[in-house]
């Protein structure tokens, strides 16, 4: 696995194949107004929060159901054309780039919740719906829906990247809480996967084929998925170190000793000053944790009191409580808010983020290479990690007309990468492989793992439609 040279070296599948007219003038007849070909609408969905940058796509089709996405991809089929899924652009990797033209599917009007069980403890939704409107649907059953990976994602986009972030360390990521889904598969049948029952051993695992596929093997369109009672008693705290090492080992002493903590956040200081610039904090400017505590009013005190002197141990001072929901969300909203914190503090920059993951005992060794090589690199960066499961993020703050700039990042990247797979880690935790991690991905599980990933994309999409050009090339 070479380092890369050239800022474009990530789009070499770029080979577009034309839309026929036909096909346009099919989709208008269908779908009417909800078949767009302006310009202005076609690149807002030919860009996430990537990086990158490649041609928008064709059309963009607004579907409003199952029928609708069906339809769409019939005729995608019928004239060979690619098919982009796109719920509100958050992902980070270039998902949403048609990097072989096509057109894109937003199902963002696809935002009904279609069932609460609270009795079972499940919920079906439709894949535009938004977890933060999840939540607030049910959160007069007294339940809630934990997978935060900070931006308002949708739940048929967090499926399709097996998204986690911020409660992972305590309710597990997407593949764990994914039941069943309804896929619209490339030949435009739509299939279920799974059911509401909390184990099968039905046949292969459908659903966890799907969870993690980024749109490569069909459009997901209906989505069930796991609550859970609100905590009795929520409390959350921050603690600022002495080094980010420190910190860290911290982290690991709370996880080995098996505290059930939901949250444990890592921010370094240049994070802390960027954050309080943006969100007018006086958080103090040293490497912090940020962390929560779920469970009854006694068990919460014990978590919290057991952390607090775990951290003493490590140099850990100004540990300053937030119990009220407002004190929480403020730290929270915060944290959510440290990538757009980085944007602002150096104008007109992107961001090269990395989402390495590797076992707890490890995570010092890679965290500290990683940020002396950073820090003798001279780009500016700044660095959060869901440190409690080993995950953890660096950002690269490029000028994006320095090509320079990109090359001393990604450099950066592939060096951070390399190390956490000798660390029996990867390179992906939760943001998934899309364009920027495919060579990562070889390196990771091997060539012949590569290749049956191949056979089965090419066994359920022959024609190559669903969202080609990603995870690997064909």
């Amino acid at each position: 696995m070479n380092a890369p040279t050239h800022p474009d070296h990530l789009l070499p599948q770029l080979n577009l194949r034309a839309v026929p007219q036909a096909m346009i003038d099919a989709l208008k007849a269908r779908f009417g107004e909800r078949c767009s070909t302006a310009l202005v609408v076609r690149e807002q969905h030919g860009r996430d929060e990537s990086s990158f940058a490649a041609p928008p796509p064709s059309a963009v089709v607004f579907a409003e159901s199952t029928a609708d996405v069906a339809d769409a991809v019939k005729l995608a089929a019928q004239y060979q054309v690619p098919v982009i899924p796109f719920g509100v652009g958050t992902s980070l990797e270039g998902h949403l780039l048609a990097v072989q033209g096509g057109i894109s599917m937003d199902v963002s009007r696809m935002n009904r919740v279609l069932s609460i069980n609270a009795e079972d403890l499940t919920v079906t939704v439709q894949p535009g719906v938004t977890r933060k409107q999840l939540n607030e649907e049910v959160k007069s059953t007294g339940l809630f829906f934990p997978i935060d990976p900070g931006a308002d994602a949708t739940l048929g986009g967090m499926s399709a990247t097996r998204a986690s972030g911020t409660n992972a360390v305590r309710y597990g990521t997407m593949r764990e809480n994914v039941l069943a889904l309804e896929v619209v598969t490339a030949s435009g049948e739509v299939i279920r996967t799974g059911t509401r029952a909390k184990k099968s051993s039905a046949g292969y695992d459908l659903t966890r084929l799907m969870v993690g596929s980024e749109g490569t093997l069909g459009v997901i369109t209906e989505v069930t998925v796991k609550l859970y009672p609100l905590p009795e008693a929520i409390s959350a705290a921050v603690c600022s170190f002495p080094s980010i090492e420190a910190a860290v080992r911290t982290t690991i002493e709370v996880i080995q000793m098996g505290v059930p903590i939901a949250r444990v956040e890592l921010i370094d200081h240049n994070t802390v000053r960027m954050v309080n610039a943006h969100s007018k904090l006086g958080l103090r400017e040293e490497p912090m944790l940020l962390m929560e505590f779920h469970g009854s009013p006694s068990s919460v005190k014990e978590q919290a009191e057991l952390v607090q002197e775990l951290a003493s141990g490590h140099g850990g001072n100004a540990f300053e409580w937030a119990s009220t929901p407002e004190e929480r969300t403020r730290l929270w909203t915060a944290r959510h808010n440290a990538y757009f914190a980085a944007i602002q503090s150096r104008p007109g920059c992107r961001a090269i983020s990395t989402d390495t993951c590797v076992p707890i005992s490890r995570l010092a060794d890679c965290l500290l290479e990683s940020v002396a090589e950073v820090d003798a690199s001279g780009i500016p960066y700044f660095l959060v990690g869901h440190v409690g499961d080993g995950n953890f993020h660096f950002g690269y703050l490029i000028d994006p007309d320095k090509p320079e700039e990109r090359v001393v990042a990604e450099g950066l990247n592939h060096k951070l990468v390399t190390r956490a797979l000798a660390l029996e880690g990867t390179c992906t935790g939760e943001h998934g492989v899309g364009l920027h991690k495919m060579d990562f991905l070889v390196t990771e599980t091997g060539n012949g793992a590569v290749n049956m990933m191949r056979t089965i994309k090419r066994a359920l999409d022959p024609l190559n439609i669903m969202n080609p050009g990603k995870i690997f090339t064909l």
